[in-house]
This record gives C-alpha cells, sequence and structure tokens, in this order.
C-alpha cells in the first residue's frame, strides 16, 4: 500500500529507527509510492452516513423548536388562581 502523505512516511521512518516496523515493510511502502509529489497532511473527511445524520438531526431540532414557539403564541397559559 503506498503512502499517502508525507507525515505518514516519516512516521513509518520514525517506527522503522524504533524496531517496530521491518525494512522489507518500509521498502514495500516507498517503492509503491514511488516518486509520487505527496501532500504534507491528509485530513479525514466524514461518510455520507455522519453527514446525513447530522443534517436531519439539526432539522429536526429546529423544526420541533418551530413547533414550541408556534403552541406557544397560539394557545398561551391560563393561569390558574387559588382559592381562599
Amino acid at each position: 500500500m503506498p503512502f499517502k502523505s508525507q507525515a505518514q512516511r516519516r512516521k513509518f521512518a520514525q517506527l522503522l529507527v524504533e524496531g517496530k516496523i521491518s525494512p522489507e515493510t518500509y521498502e514495500e511502502w516507498n517503492r509503491e509510492t514511488g516518486s509520487a509529489k505527496l501532500p504534507d497532511h491528509v485530513t479525514r473527511t466524514k461518510s455520507a452516513k455522519n453527514r446525513k445524520a447530522g443534517t436531519a438531526a439539526r432539522k429536526t431540532t429546529r423544526r420541533t423548536a418551530a413547533k414550541r414557539t408556534a403552541s406557544k403564541r397560539t394557545a398561551p397559559r391560563l393561569s390558574r388562581s387559588r382559592k381562599a
């Protein structure tokens, strides 16, 4: 599997120096990457499932808040008086 970023390449080099990965593994990844121009860092993208869930939650919250506001306007509560 090729490296995705320079940061990942640096991390693998550090693991190689610490002896946590074999030189063969590092060389395999380095060979597969070749001389490609890599970005310094790669950011994670949200999956479509997570994006939809977040959007749906916000819409539900707004709709519920609107219902509460509307019900307060249309049907105000009557205060009960105490009987002595």
